[in-house]
């Protein structure tokens, strides 16, 4: 069942997260930035927040190599995806599955042009949480993954269960890709603007901002073939009250990095502008967040 190598692609927050799960009952390998790396071959990984221990998980800056039968999760910023893929693509081998996690519109498109057919590329979401402020410590709030429904799909969904992440398949893929969307859309850029945790945007002050943002991307999503269901503001608000953490766009913007509003709003506006849908609303959003996102690096 298990697959004999999975290597995480990008352990920031949920990356990291992952790996040390999988890293009980798997050969796990986590791929980041260096300063985290030497603190987690150092001194291990803590997980704090819905599970809490320490993980002794292999940790590099680099993939050098690709063994036989190896999963590859990607959970690199959206904007950073291509590029990554790009630079492992030699490694590839017919029998590596990659699957990709991140937020956003048009991520599997994206990897699969890079790897052009060379491994199976699988979709999916995550709708845990977490925060990722100092090397080597992760803080988890545990959701759900939802995998779409391919070959491998329940190969992964079984290691992932039994390391404790909640999994699913969904036939719906693209439903749950825009539904995650949408409350991305109104979580991420309200709380990176306002500086706050997710659970306080649902102010009363921001009911007609949070509404409008959603009612936005019901016009564009359905101008491409998506069916929502009925009151999805109420859903989106229910959904927003269980996050007690801060967004990945708040993190970034504090990091100053650049985010993935591209990816989020950002394409909401880009295919509005494509059937016609006014998004002034989301167009406002972006454009604050890519002056947060110029102002923090020139600081």
């Amino acid at each position: 069942m298990s697959f004999k190598e999975i290597i995480v692609l990008g352990a920031g927050a949920i990356g990291s997260t992952f790996g040390a799960l999988l890293s009980r009952r798997n050969n796990v390998t986590l791929i980041g930035r260096k300063m985290h790396v030497d603190v987690i071959n150092k001194s291990g990984l803590f997980l704090s927040g819905g599970i809490s221990g320490r993980f002794l998980v292999r940790a590099k800056t680099v993939i050098d190599e690709i063994p036989v039968d190896t999963l590859i999760i990607l959970t690199t910023k959206a904007h950073d995806a291509a590029s990554a893929v790009a630079q492992i693509k030699p490694l590839l081998r017919e029998d590596t599955v990659m699957l990709i996690l991140q937020n956003g519109l048009g991520i599997k498109d994206t990897v699969e042009k890079v790897v052009d057919d060379k491994t199976e590329v699988v979709r999916g979401l995550v709708t845990s949480a977490a925060e990722f402020f100092e090397p080597g410590k992760i803080s988890s709030w545990q959701g759900e993954t939802i995998l779409e429904s391919t070959r491998t799909s329940e190969r992964i969904a079984g290691i992932f269960c039994e390391a404790g992440l909640k999994t699913i398949i969904s036939s719906e893929m693209q439903e749950e890709i825009w539904n995650k969307l949408v409350v991305n859309c109104v979580l991420n850029p309200l709380t990176a603007i306002l500086q706050v945790r997710n659970k306080n945007i649902l102010l009363d002050s921001l009911r007609e901002i949070r509404h409008g943002i959603v009612r936005e991307c019901i016009n564009v999503g359905k101008a491409e073939g998506i069916c929502f269901q009925s009151n999805l503001e109420e859903c989106v608000d229910r959904k927003i009250a269980r996050y007690t953490n801060f967004s990945s766009m708040y993190q970034d913007i504090m990091k100053q990095k650049k985010t993935e509003i591209d990816f989020l709003n950002g394409k909401i506006v880009e295919l509005g502008k494509k059937h016609g849908i006014p998004t002034h609303i989301n167009a406002f959003l972006v454009g604050l967040i890519k002056f947060l996102e110029k102002r923090e690096n020139e600081a």
